[in-house]
């Protein structure tokens, strides 16, 4: 008895989802990170083939196969792994036969998205704050000698026709364009702190849903879900209004224009930290989702959609989502994205509000 007790206690503890396999791949025991990861109950998952979650043409299965054909573990690292209906996230995935049952299995599925996205949300930042230098050089470069063509168009207006006016309109037109397209590249060259104070970022996001709603996602509806309880952020508002409203903005342009959907959601969700500069970690326990029902980023630039340049969009510039990264980052923060067809969510990370002791956080 102590000992049956002593391995459920094992198994409980055991932090990735764990499943035991047996003949025909049918789900023997699932631990309870693994009724996390399937979301349902290990009711729902016993006796059932794995074959049934994931797909008979699944690596899982393939990897079962291999250890089974062995006879010894097998382990295959950085596999995208999908259950249900659920979008697909990297793992290492190790499977090992149980050498008293003969013919049982262990899978341990250890979960790498959260430090892939952590890590790529580093480049990201790194990327971000690499165009400063360029913006500084393009607000003085350009934006002169801009104000000089547009000038020089407005003045030979003045002695033209109505048939000629169109094309000096057009150059104008073209300046206007180029000069907004700086003025976006130019706050990457704001390299001053944010300014942290307690935020209640449940304001921020009101204001920002009332914003999108009267103007560019005005015809899409919004569902929200808030922890009313959750403490303040710690960061600038107008920073963190700048950063929901952008991403408010791809949601609505990514919804459909009939049955459009944005979500946002607020949770308090402890256990992750990010590594300061210094060597300080700070915990990141405020999480914001903010989620449409478009057609998704397609799968080629979903790791680099927080990059300067890169977008999914025909006109896009790709500075939104990068300035969203450097701000989030500039807040101790972190931002990730995951995607699939009807549904791509953006996630923010935040720190909680500390005091004024809050920065030297251990």
């Amino acid at each position: 008895m102590t000992q049956q007790l002593a391995f459920d206690a094992l198994w409980s503890a055991i932090p990735y989802p764990a499943l035991l396999l047996g003949a025909e791949n049918a789900i023997m025991a699932a631990n309870p990170a693994a009724e996390g990861f399937a979301d349902t109950s290990s009711r729902q998952l016993i006796g059932r083939p794995i074959d049934r979650f994931v797909g008979s043409d699944s690596t899982l299965v393939d990897l079962i196969k291999q250890s089974r054909r062995s006879g010894v573990p097998v382990a295959q690292y950085n596999v995208m792994v999908g259950w249900g209906d659920q979008a697909a996230q990297l793992y290492n995935v190790h499977v090992a036969p149980l050498q008293e049952s003969g013919e049982g299995y262990l899978m341990l599925l250890h979960p790498q998205g959260m430090a892939d996205r952590m890590d790529r949300s580093l480049g990201h930042r790194s990327a971000a704050r690499s165009v400063t230098g360029m913006a500084a050089m393009l607000a003085h470069e350009i934006r002169n000698p801009l104000a000089g063509i547009s000038g020089a168009a407005q003045l030979l207006e003045m002695g033209l026709g109505d048939s000629d006016r169109e094309l000096t309109g057009l150059i104008r037109a073209e300046a206007a364009r180029i000069g907004q397209l700086v003025d976006r590249v130019e706050q990457f060259g704001d390299l001053r702190p944010a300014q942290r104070r307690p935020v209640n970022i449940h304001d921020v996001l009101d204001r920002a849903r009332r914003a999108a709603k009267a103007g560019f996602a005005a015809h899409v509806r919004f569902v929200e879900d808030y922890d009313p309880s959750l403490p303040p952020t710690a960061g600038d508002p107008d920073q963190l209004l700048q950063v929901f409203q952008n991403l408010m903005k791809n949601a609505a342009e990514a919804a459909p224009r009939v049955g459009g959907a944005i979500s946002i959601a607020s949770a308090y969700r402890p256990g992750v930290k990010m590594q300061r500069p210094g060597g300080r970690s700070e915990s990141l326990p405020l999480v914001v989702t903010v989620s449409d029902n478009g057609p998704g980023i397609p799968e080629s630039l979903i790791r680099d959609i927080f990059d300067p340049f890169v977008s999914s969009k025909v006109n896009g510039t790709g500075l939104g989502l990068s300035l969203v990264s450097k701000l989030i980052s500039d807040h101790g923060g972190v931002v990730e994205c995951d995607s699939r067809p009807g549904r791509t969510r953006f996630r923010v990370r935040l720190p909680v509000w500390r005091g004024k002791f809050e920065e030297t956080e251990a």
